[in-house]
């Protein structure tokens, strides 16, 4: 049996607030909509004060996308745990999900969601890692060793590093255990510069293809630019 592709996204929403310094949620469901992934990691996906309510109401995510948030149950009015999310489409089922604390300068704090979808069953990590580069590699010993802990399963993980190195610190312990894809500079939305956001995964998964969506849209709609990554899992790995 041929594997599926499976595409997923990594976006750094900025609370919905775009480069005119408006906050619109529905242009960030827009340009989720242009990128079609059928996973995607989200980050600063929560308002910063007060109860931490979603950038992204539930019922607009309900009424206006194709999209369901993996639950964490942490926060009432979130769908994030640190402003990290992971959503799926509604014809996924989400298996678990779980937060998994991280060590941090600033609170910092990553998720994990087991998704099955077209016959496979993948384990998915988001993160928005520090703006410290020796606490980015806390963090990212922290996430390997959780996943560790593990049953083996393919996986992805995906997020903003805040690594602005192309070969080092937190990248150099992630590259230890996972692939990157080659997506590109994501940020600045208007004028990008850097490779701050990533996608990784395991060796039992094949990469296809890979980029950063620069649209119009995306280039309104918050400060990063979406990076999606095409995947299949390898024939080795039975489905579930």
């Amino acid at each position: 049996m041929i594997p599926p592709t499976i595409r997923v996204a990594s976006y750094n929403i900025r609370k919905a607030i775009g480069t005119d310094r408006r906050r619109s949620p529905e242009r960030i469901l827009a340009v989720l909509a242009e990128v079609e992934a059928d996973i995607v990691v989200l980050q600063e996906a929560d308002r910063r004060f007060g109860p931490r309510s979603s950038a992204i109401p539930h019922m607009l995510l309900e009424q206006q996308s194709d999209y369901m948030p993996a639950p964490l149950n942490v926060h009432m009015d979130s769908i994030g745990w640190h402003g990290n999310a992971i959503l799926v489409r509604r014809s996924a089922e989400i298996r678990t999900s779980d937060i998994i604390h991280l060590p941090y300068l600033e609170p910092r704090g990553a998720v994990v969601a087991e998704v099955a979808f077209r016959g496979i069953l993948l384990r998915v990590y988001g993160m928005h890692l520090d703006l410290s580069g020796l606490w980015r590699r806390h963090q990212a010993s922290a996430i390997i060793h959780a996943h560790e802990q593990r049953r083996p399963m393919p996986t992805l993980l995906a997020g903003d590093l805040n690594e602005w190195s192309s070969t080092r610190g937190c990248l150099a312990d992630f590259a230890r255990h996972f692939h990157f894809a080659p997506c590109g500079r994501s940020f600045h939305a208007q004028r990008p510069i850097a490779r701050l956001d990533r996608i990784m995964f395991s060796p039992d998964v094949e990469l296809i293809s890979s980029g950063v969506h620069d649209s119009a849209s995306a280039r309104r709609a918050s400060d990063h630019l979406p990076i999606w990554a095409d995947l299949k899992v390898t024939p080795a790995v039975s489905p579930p």
